[in-house]
């Protein structure tokens, strides 16, 4: 993990704001959350400011939602954090930033969605318009999307990681699932928009339903699978059909099959992200643990489906 040495304060906001974007200096700057890549500050009502702090690798995904997701915002039927302006590197701030626009909703890891019809259905309209595919020169998602047997050293060290802190609810389960997603047919399609990191962080809700999407750093392209995970990620307990029911186009079993593969890894990630002190984060992120159990819980429950 790499911290920027610049404490991140309402203060330098401001500053930043006043010799870059001098229009916008006069909002009002509160903090909204301190992510795992990212912090958000809300700018005035509708606006905020995104600033890296944690991962080296955050400087050229917000270069590249600043490049790509404008032109995709328009077509999705959720709202996203729409970016309005660049920030340079300084001597003020050494790392790139983003002015965005503000997408009111609480994260899903601490208000999960609890109305299943209603966000299985925003869920699968969001992303039945985001898979679209994608031109040649898309940027790659740093392995998502892309086949599984890439991520078999990874799922086997986060499993047994999980295990060995007791997480994992019933370890021959998950196992089987994943053996069985590993063993599915390639995605051989054109290569898609996707998000490729659908957890419940990264996506808003209100009055139990999901209202927004957010952190499209690792928008990419590649197989749909990656997202449709978030069926078993996001959903209330038996919402994943009407998700399948609602998605097109409807999903084939061979693509479903992966996409359960892709949930236990997003899964077991949440799980060791959770824990204090894991990847070198100190107090790691303790809400995202329940729903990463919860997931598990759904995958194995319908390991014959």
């Amino acid at each position: 993990m790499t911290h920027t040495e610049t404490e991140i304060t309402a203060e330098l906001i401001r500053d930043l704001l006043h010799d870059q974007h001098p229009d916008l200096a006069g909002h009002p700057v509160t903090l909204g959350a301190r992510g795992w890549d990212n912090q958000l500050w809300r700018l005035g009502d509708d606006l905020a400011v995104r600033l890296p702090w944690a991962t080296g690798s955050a400087d050229a995904l917000l270069r590249k939602e600043h490049a790509v997701l404008p032109a995709l915002a328009p077509d999705l039927p959720l709202p996203v954090p729409v970016p309005q302006r660049l920030g340079e590197p300084s001597e003020r701030f050494p790392r790139p930033w983003l002015v965005t626009t503000w997408v009111p909703g609480e994260p899903a890891d601490r208000a999960p969605a609890t109305r299943g019809t209603e966000a299985a259905d925003a869920l699968a309209a969001f992303l039945t318009a985001l898979h679209r595919p994608a031109p040649a020169d898309a940027p790659a998602g740093r392995g998502r999307g892309g086949p599984l047997a890439d991520y078999a050293e990874g799922f086997a060290k986060m499993f047994a990681a999980a295990v060995d802190t007791g997480q994992v609810p019933d370890p021959d389960a998950v196992r089987a699932v994943w053996a069985d997603a590993a063993a599915a047919p390639d995605w051989t399609g054109p290569a898609l928009w996707i998000h490729a990191d659908l957890h419940p962080a990264n996506v808003l809700t209100a009055d139990g339903t999901i209202c927004g999407v957010i952190d499209f750093g690792d928008l990419c392209a590649g197989d749909p699978a990656c997202d449709l995970a978030a069926a078993w990620v996001l959903l209330p307990d038996g919402a994943t059909d009407r998700f399948h029911q609602a998605y097109r186009p409807t999903p084939d079993a061979a693509t479903l099959r992966r996409a359960r593969g892709w949930a236990v890894l997003r899964a077991l990630s949440c799980l060791l992200i959770g824990e204090a002190g894991v990847h070198g984060r100190p107090g790691g992120k303790p809400t995202w643990g329940p729903p990463a159990q919860a997931t598990l819980r759904r995958l194995t429950a319908t390991a014959d489906r």
